[in-house]
């Protein structure tokens, strides 16, 4: 399983008011299977985690994620953890579902008979065979995330870091994607504000104020993080 390690980690931006701190110094040994991420709108979490592939670039500190240097190599750094953002639209781009899974499989299948084959095992997988030809505008929400998802795990990364990805889901889909998410192989990176899908995870990481401010189980966590919420 990829290791996560971040050491002495800082992001700072400059803004006209002057330096604005978006995490403070941070280190953390990620190795647990199911690894949640909580914490108020704002607090650093979205920060936190897009720093695992390149998308966050530390001021200072280092970030490896399975041996990889993520910010010496970031597209080495891609292609070992996949991300999931939270508006599937983010993701999403050619015009049916076959064919954006396809575009995800470009640098693997070189033939296009075989990426075309391979595109469709993964709809397969996840139920949107039927779809294929579909546009992906013509798919509810929740198909959107599971094409989403389906895209970024037809690589098959190491980690799967999912940015709040059922906030925009119906009951139906937002267990749906929860019982992929939980059944995967990979290395599972989840920031959500679903406190019944977080208690799932092994480790959890409450975010406040860019900092992590409480780090252990689930259960312990989630407790913290309402305590800190309601002041009870």
């Amino acid at each position: 399983m990829p290791l996560i390690e971040l050491r002495d980690v800082e992001v700072t931006v400059s803004t006209p008011a002057g330096d604005r701190v978006l995490l403070h110094p941070t280190s953390l040994s990620l190795t647990e299977q199911r690894i949640g991420v909580v914490g108020p709108n704002g607090s650093g979490k979205s920060t936190l985690v897009r720093l695992l592939n390149g998308l966050v670039t530390p001021t200072a500190g280092g970030v490896r994620v399975g041996g990889v240097d993520v910010v010496a190599h970031p597209a080495a750094a891609r292609r070992v953890v996949g991300f999931c953002f939270t508006d599937p639209a983010a993701q999403l781009v050619m015009p049916t579902c076959v064919e954006d899974v396809e575009l995800s499989l470009r640098r693997h299948e070189k033939d296009a008979a075989t990426r075309r084959r391979r595109a469709l095992e993964v709809l397969e997988e996840h139920g949107l065979l039927a779809h294929a030809d579909l546009s992906v505008h013509a798919l509810s929400g929740g198909q959107k995330q599971l094409l989403a998802l389906a895209g970024v795990l037809a690589v098959r990364p190491g980690v799967l870091v999912a940015d709040e990805p059922t906030t925009l889901l119906d009951l139906v889909h937002t267990r749906r994607v929860g019982d992929l998410l939980f059944s995967l192989e990979q290395q599972l990176v989840l920031v959500t504000h679903d406190l019944d899908l977080v208690r799932r995870c092994d480790r959890v990481l409450v975010v406040d104020d860019a900092r992590v401010v409480f780090d252990g189980p689930a259960g312990a966590a989630v407790d913290h993080y309402v305590a800190s919420v309601t002041g009870r």
